[in-house]
């Protein structure tokens, strides 16, 4: 099977378009109807919306409190937009950060999840990311299970990552398989 991968030469937002673009093409292809996008103001799932025809988006932020306690990322308005044009918008505790952080950021040291998640940022912050967010959308029921996703992750804001990937429940993680890489950035910052 050949296809085209690109590579950015920088991470970033001022990837998003493309990366969307080509996740689009590449799900054309393979006949996947169901997105997976990392957006935490929720501008980049925005742009999905926009540009994707007849396919279904879940739309994950990252949790309350992420950045500051009791605090969403992403406003009602967005949310409620969002909602109103079809996408599941999904905010909870991320799989690689719950106890784990919390343990972190009070005696110190590393969890399992944060080295798993140190081990998937070797590959990209998007990569993570992208595989992170498809386990907690199949974890909520938001996706279908054992169908192939599309997933789009970033690096800070913006997109500059997605992936094809076989979603597996986060007690499955072992089993969860990136069957392709659609574009990343070619240097991790």
């Amino acid at each position: 099977m050949k296809y085209e991968v690109n590579y950015w030469n920088k991470s970033g937002k001022h990837n998003t378009d493309k990366t969307i673009d080509g996740a689009l093409k590449r799900a054309r292809i393979l006949k996947i109807k169901n997105f997976v996008i990392a957006s935490c103001s929720g501008a980049t799932t925005k742009k999905l919306l926009k540009r994707g025809k007849n396919i279904t988006i879940v739309s994950v932020s990252h949790q309350a409190g992420f950045h500051k306690p009791g605090i969403c990322e992403m406003s009602k308005e967005t949310r409620t937009f969002l909602q109103k044009n079809g996408v599941a918008v999904y905010t909870g505790t991320h799989f690689f950060g719950g106890l784990g952080r919390a343990i972190r950021l009070k005696f110190g040291g590393l969890e399992p999840e944060e080295v798993t998640a140190n081990t998937l940022r070797i590959f990209g912050e998007g990569v993570k990311v992208a595989i992170e967010i498809a386990i907690m959308a199949l974890d909520a029921g938001l996706i279908p299970y054992n169908k192939e996703v599309v997933s789009i992750g970033g690096t800070n804001r913006g997109a500059d990552t997605a992936i094809v990937c076989l979603p597996r429940h986060g007690k499955d993680f072992f089993s969860f398989e990136v069957r392709e890489i659609i574009c990343k950035p070619r240097i991790r910052e």
